[in-house]
């Protein structure tokens, strides 16, 4: 009978391994697409770490040198002129420019923001990426760039070009990506003509690319260039592409280890569980096996089937888990670029390639190794193996667990994983992953809410107020609507007056006075940001590594940069020189402070008498529009030189709420690949001991009896996947968080570091048995719902 197993005979055994076990064949190919999702996911998101901005930068064609011209000092042939010097390989450009401020529909006035004229996004050089909406058409439409996305700012949101009631309203159509940062907004070109003014006129922006622009030193010489080939003092400025790529690299930096860590845990709990899922599978059918021998099949058709019947649910599987994991990357790159603000980033065409192969492999060697042990097994052996598990396996485990004082079948549960030792290996494992990835997430969006409430804390305040701020001419009231309103004069305010009118003013909680100055530090070369405060400055103070915030004259906090630079320590003093004033200040604390500028210190502002607060802080107390406070109290500071505004979300909150939505997501898929391995484990276990449970049933097991006992086999699991789970991922927790923070150049606080509360800790233990539980009730009410004769004749 030798050969009975070629041709058609082997296929048609294949057919029937795949239908005959539905629920396994449809718990393969969903364990191993989810497997092979998780894996995409994590994939694309390890190489959109890697250099961003290079990428985005070459997709996009951006700028290498950003310049802004005098329109009246070089005419538009000059400046056209320039894209033609030697070395210019590509230009976009002349786009009118200029700067504004917007107040959006709460009342709250925008930073300064650099507002650019284009009929498209498209160019030979800057092709800005069009993230979503769509572009300026026409006037009073504007497009955003995509770091304004958020709460704040939605697509259809308006707003003013100032808080005067005939101003002009913009409505937000789009938000634009631009590598090269040439733009914080763009509009069209009339339209950005008509918001120029006297104080901010017409510029024209000019983006070239260059054949030599590797270096800074390159860089200078193509500026030099520019500057030559047009009238003295027509070029305003430059904005080198170096600079950007800095920043962006640095704000990139610290998200690198947060999605390596999720990248890495989704390979390895995928490889468990499609390793797990096919072994399993193919182990399960020894008895199978022995028969397909016993009727003349030989060892290596046997082989040839049963890695057939593993590879084609899971062939499935991988195809579609290719699919998802493309459909699921694609909002989550969506959010990497906002994260990183760069643009373009797709899923790399290797890693479709690269991951179904290596799952492939995987499902092949999976099923290889137990398919040969298989076929070298003798036929009676194969058929006695593949009957019951060998007798004596997890005796010693049954007897201890019917001495606990619990129902029988609980007891038979909880014995049951030590009959097939490996398989609760893989189940353990594949807990203990998911409980790592719920604990590292809950502390990383903890850390990184953390982080939000922490860092620009000026930015807490309700109000702003200035004492440079535009006055009203005369002191006289608002021109009528319609009327043209004059330019007003520049006024210094009395900063004294304006404290006292902040004080008086009805609804202020409290406040503090804020002026940052240029400094310079002895044996620090160039310049440093001096921030000077006024008052009890506790409320707007940054988080300490170290030390203490400063209480009176005399003191200094400074960044952990400052410390590195200047090779200082706390307790140390440092001499800060501001104009013709010097002061020896004593280091007192460390701060957190992820800022991108210059060196900074924080100081008290009587130490530097000649230096006036020019911003006021305002709390207000509770119940009080920041708005409508801010409305009133710039009634009053405006004759005085002064002005207010009711302050605006930080930016930085929209890459917390992606980074958050990150974490949530591939959390989610991991914990899922989680529980379709217990699903699958328990699957198998189940139909092993089909005829086991049915002879239960004859004695008198009830279903709900019959759900405890198969719940009960993997609650023990489950506790020990949480106990192995929790510290794992909290340590897991404390060796990226640090390294985060190195990548942004400093170290963290214990309030974003420290971040676990004895009972969440507790409740996250308590995930690996739900883990375990939910990945074992489908089997569970299987097992309940079967009929004992069925469950009796079934072998």
């Amino acid at each position: 009978m030798k050969g009975f197993g070629t041709g058609g005979a082997l296929r048609r055994v294949v057919r029937s391994g795949v239908g005959r076990r539905r629920m396994q064949t449809v718990v393969i190919a969903v364990a191993t697409m989810m497997a092979v999702a998780a894996t995409v996911v994590a994939g694309s998101l390890m190489v959109a770490a890697n250099a961003p901005f290079d990428h985005a930068f070459a997709e996009q064609n951006g700028a290498h040198l950003t310049a802004e011209f005098d329109p009246t000092e070089a005419g538009t042939q000059q400046i056209d002129a320039t894209a033609r010097l030697a070395g210019v390989t590509a230009s976009a450009g002349p786009y009118p420019a200029t700067t504004f401020r917007w107040t959006d529909p709460e009342g709250r006035k925008s930073p300064a923001v650099t507002l650019v004229g284009r009929p498209g996004p498209h160019a030979d050089v800057d092709d800005l990426d069009l993230t979503s909406g769509r572009w300026a058409a026409k006037a009073g439409e504007i497009v955003l760039s995509a770091s304004f996305r958020g709460p704040a700012f939605k697509l259809g949101s308006t707003l003013k070009t100032s808080d005067a009631a005939d101003s002009t309203t913009l409505k937000v159509v789009g938000f634009a990506t631009s590598a090269s940062s040439t733009a914080d907004a763009w509009a069209t070109p009339e339209q950005v003509r008509a918001l120029a003014s006297k104080d901010s006129p017409v510029r024209s922006q000019m983006l070239y690319r260059f054949d030599a622009a590797d270096t800074q030193g390159q860089v200078t010489a193509d500026r030099k260039k520019l500057a030559a080939a047009v009238p003295s003092g027509a070029l305003l400025g430059t904005q080198s592409y170096l600079d950007t790529k800095r920043a962006a690299d640095k704000g990139a930096a610290p998200t690198i280890p947060f999605l390596i860590a999720f990248g890495v845990l989704g390979i390895v709990m995928s490889v468990i569980i499609v390793g797990s899922v096919i072994s399993g599978a193919v182990g399960t059918s020894l008895r199978r096996i022995g028969i397909l021998k016993a009727i003349g099949f030989t060892p290596r058709e046997v082989v040839r089937a049963y890695v057939a019947q593993a590879l084609i649910p899971a062939a499935a599987g991988i195809a579609l888990g290719v699919l998802l994991g493309n459909l699921l990357a694609v909002p989550l790159l969506d959010d990497t670029e906002q994260a990183y603000g760069t643009a373009s980033l797709s899923v790399a065409w290797w890693v479709d390639v690269v991951v179904p192969a290596g799952a492939l492999l995987v499902v092949g060697i999976a099923a290889l190794v137990p398919s040969l042990r298989a076929g070298r097994l003798r036929t009676v052996e194969a058929i006695a193996v593949g009957r019951a598990p060998r007798t004596g396996r997890g005796q010693w485990a049954h007897r201890a667990a019917g001495r606990l004082p619990l129902p029988r079948a609980v007891t038979y549960g909880l014995a049951s994983p030590f009959t097939h030792p490996v398989r609760t290996l893989a189940m353990l494992l594949a807990v203990a992953f998911g409980t790592i990835a719920a604990t590292f997430a809950a502390g990383l969006t903890a850390s990184l809410n953390a982080v939000g409430e922490a860092q620009d804390p000026e930015s807490r305040a309700a109000v702003s107020v200035y004492t440079g701020g535009p006055a009203v001419p005369n002191g006289g009231p608002r021109p009528a609507q319609g009327t043209p309103e004059p330019e007003p004069e520049p006024v210094q305010a009395d900063a004294a007056k304006v404290s006292a009118v902040v004080k008086a003013q009805k609804g202020t909680a409290s406040y503090y006075g804020l002026t940052q100055e240029e400094a310079t530090v002895a044996g620090v070369s160039g310049t440093v940001q001096a921030s000077l405060y006024e008052g009890d400055s506790r409320a707007g103070s940054y988080a300490m590594i170290s030390g203490h915030w400063i209480t009176g004259p005399g003191q200094v906090v400074v960044p952990s940069r400052f410390l590195e630079t200047t090779s200082t320590e706390l307790g140390g003093t440092v001499r800060v020189t501001i104009g013709k004033e010097t002061a020896t200040l004593r280091i007192v604390g460390e701060v957190f402070d992820t800022s991108d500028g210059a060196l900074e210190v924080h100081a008290d502002l009587a130490d530097f008498p000649a230096a006036d607060p020019k911003l006021f802080l305002v709390e207000v107390k509770p119940g009080v529009s920041p708005a409508e406070y801010a409305r009133e109290l710039a009634a009053l500071v405006r004759p005085l030189g002064g002005d207010a505004e009711a302050n605006s979300p930080s930016q930085q909150d929209n890459l917390i709420l992606v980074l958050d939505g990150m974490a949530v997501l591939l959390t989610f898929m991991l914990v899922s690949v989680a529980g379709l391995g217990v699903l699958n484990s328990v699957v198998l276990d189940t139909r092993e001991r089909v005829h086991d449970v049915g002879v239960c049933k004859a004695l008198g097991m009830s279903p709900r009896q019959t759900v405890s006992l198969v719940l009960a086999s993997v609650a023990g699991i489950g506790v020990l996947g949480g106990l192995v789970g929790v510290p794992a991922g909290y340590a897991l927790h404390g060796f990226v968080l640090p390294v985060m923070g190195h990548a942004a150049g400093t170290d963290l606080p214990k309030s974003v570091l420290d971040v676990y509360e004895p009972l969440q800790l507790v409740l996250l233990g308590l995930a690996g048995i739900l883990i375990a539980l939910l990945g074992a009730l489908l089997p569970a009410g299987w097992a309940a719902k079967a009929r004992t004769a069925t469950a009796l004749r079934t072998e």
